[in-house]
């Protein structure tokens, strides 16, 4: 008998990223010799602050033991400063659970909320991975669709409250939003929270691109919002407003003793976060408000870039994103994966080419997305405003390519 045994329904289900999969075209137009502009992933090219850096040279010890699950004292306590400094306050360190990266703390806080089968309202498009994670804590995400036009802002309540259903455990936001740019406004999120309230919801925010806010938009946290403590899990990460991505540092945080409770334990059978880049993240609090202003800028100019260069075709839609460093472009194209593959298989603009994700990734509905991709402005100016170039060009080629078949 040959037949081998199956493995898990989980590869029916689990998408490839739409950020990653193209890398082995990527790959094999480098190895012609093709300079390769890289807009597809929310990779900074700014340097790591050197805080983090020279704290991980300064750790001295004789053996990197265990850290506790919840974290280390010293990093929690970092945290609890940085978050007073932001806007945050009263957090204490009980509150919190240090993961490895915000994606274990976005895992961990589907599987507090859910159990196998239950439901997540999510509005799309998405930040990609929301699927993956939803796949491996059995939860089924349910969409509603946000769109172009109005800058991906969210629907009226009737529309939120017509999916809620008796699986239903709780909204999911990313605010800044990661794969629109979007800020949610103040209204939005108390009109989230009133719906949670009434119907008995948690609300998970993905915070990670807090800082990235631009042209006087202000960022409001979740864990800000009235009467919500007991329903609010916050998800955060050192990666992107750091420029620290390879760290892997998160964390969850809830006012919520015995959801914080469920979550500690969750931790506790991953045993620990890594101890070096625990100690290292802790001196973040060091970095200085002028290097974060600084950064911050730079992200503004190039996000300027990128939106002038797409408002000069008066054939793609898009508004011009107000936080994080991404943007949702219309394109006036049938498949923007295929568009997506023939940049890196077919075209060449003085040898160079653009790499950019489909968005038909960024959402569950099927058949959404299909003409749109995605932006991640996060090489520097000059690298920018030629992948822009160079893109305008592509989507002048591709419009022909399609007239023709």
């Amino acid at each position: 008998m040959n037949s081998k045994p199956n493995i898990s329904i989980r590869d029916k289900y689990m998408q490839a990223s739409p950020i990653r999969k193209l890398v082995p075209l990527a790959n094999a137009a480098k190895a012609q010799g093709v300079t390769v502009y890289h807009l597809n992933i929310g990779q900074p090219d700014i340097e790591t602050p050197h805080e983090i850096l020279d704290a991980f040279k300064k750790i001295d010890v004789k053996t990197i033991a265990y850290s506790p699950s919840q974290g280390e004292p010293k990093y929690l306590d970092s945290l609890v400063k940085y978050y007073d400094g932001v806007g945050i306050k009263d957090l204490k360190p009980s509150d919190m659970v240090v993961t490895m990266g915000g994606s274990e703390a976005i895992l961990f806080s589907m599987m507090a909320v859910c159990d196998p089968g239950d439901e997540i309202i999510v509005f799309e498009p998405f930040y990609t991975n929301y699927n993956g994670f939803a796949v491996m804590a059995n939860v089924n995400l349910v969409p509603i669709l946000t769109h172009a036009d109005d800058g991906f802002h969210l629907p009226a309540a009737k529309k939120i409250t017509e999916k809620i259903t008796s699986k239903t455990r709780a909204i999911l936001i990313c605010n800044p939003n990661n794969p629109t740019g979007t800020v949610y406004k103040q209204k939005e999120l108390d009109m989230l929270a009133d719906i949670c309230r009434k119907h008995n919801l948690f609300l998970l925010s993905d915070e990670v691109y807090r800082e990235f806010v631009y042209d006087g938009e202000e960022h409001i946290s979740a864990l800000s919002l009235q009467n919500m403590s007991e329903r609010v899990i916050m998800m955060d990460s050192v990666s992107k407003r750091y420029s620290a991505c390879g760290v892997r540092m998160g964390c969850v945080i809830s006012k919520n003793a015995e959801l914080m409770n469920l979550i500690v334990r969750f931790a506790q059978a991953r045993l620990s976060s890594p101890y070096a880049e625990q100690m290292a993240s802790a001196e973040s609090i060091h970095i200085s408000p002028r290097h974060m202003n600084e950064m911050i800028h730079e992200y503004k100019m190039r996000r300027d870039i990128v939106y002038e260069a797409l408002e000069k075709n008066p054939d793609i839609i898009c508004k011009q994103p107000k936080g994080a460093f991404y943007v949702i472009a219309k394109l006036p194209i049938k498949d923007a994966d295929k568009f997506a593959a023939w940049l890196l298989t077919d075209f060449r603009h003085d040898n160079k080419t653009v790499m950019v994700a489909p968005a038909s990734g960024f959402y569950a509905s099927p058949n959404h997305g299909k003409d749109e991709i995605r932006l991640a402005y996060v090489i520097n100016r000059a690298h920018l405003t030629d992948a822009m170039n160079i893109l305008s060009e592509a989507v002048k080629a591709y419009r022909k390519l399609e007239k023709k078949h």
